[in-house]
């Protein structure tokens, strides 16, 4: 049995649920995102919860149980709350600043890197050491978050680059004469 998918998902105040075949849309005060669940799973709304229950006892249905689950959960946090990944810059010289959609970062190289932020993400940059991507899809920030940050991985010497906020960097000890 999937602990998961035993529980349902509850719908805020201002948030509703509509269920057209597999398809799950969750309407919210931040947007409106869907869910397309497969077969394996039937998806029901009663009052403000969200069931979910397998079909068959196949181990990919009970594996597509708690995952549908846990993506119409996720779908709910983000019309409710939305998602949000802080990243920091160390290093000296390495800044960020926001140009209208674009995030302009300065990382050492002997160009800037222009990042132009996609449909649905917002980038802010409140110092010019920190950068904070939010949005509705937690799969699109985190994917931006780590696109923008692969720019300029942290380095495990002297710990340069562009981390996750709280993030530990294992440092390494240089050569020694």
């Amino acid at each position: 049995m999937s602990r998961i998918g035993k529980r349902p998902v509850e719908l805020p105040s201002g948030v509703s649920a509509s269920v057209s075949g597999q398809t799950v849309e969750v309407k919210g005060p931040k947007g409106t995102r869907s869910f397309n669940a497969t077969d394996d799973v039937t998806i029901t709304v009663e009052d403000n919860l969200v069931k979910i229950e397998p079909r068959g006892k196949s181990k990919r249905a009970r594996q597509q149980w708690g995952m549908s689950r846990t993506q119409i959960a996720n779908l709910v946090t983000g019309v409710t709350d939305g998602f949000k990944k802080e990243l920091e810059i160390q290093g000296v010289g390495y800044r960020a600043q926001m140009q209208g959609n674009t995030l302009k970062l300065n990382l050492g190289l002997s160009h800037d890197v222009d990042f132009v932020a996609p449909e649905g993400v917002t980038i802010t940059a409140p110092k010019q050491t920190e950068i904070v991507v939010e949005g509705t899809d937690q799969q699109l920030v985190g994917q931006v978050a780590a696109n923008i940050r692969e720019w300029r991985r942290p380095e495990p010497y002297k710990g340069k680059g562009i981390r996750y906020k709280g993030e530990y960097i294992f440092r390494k000890e240089g050569k020694k004469k």
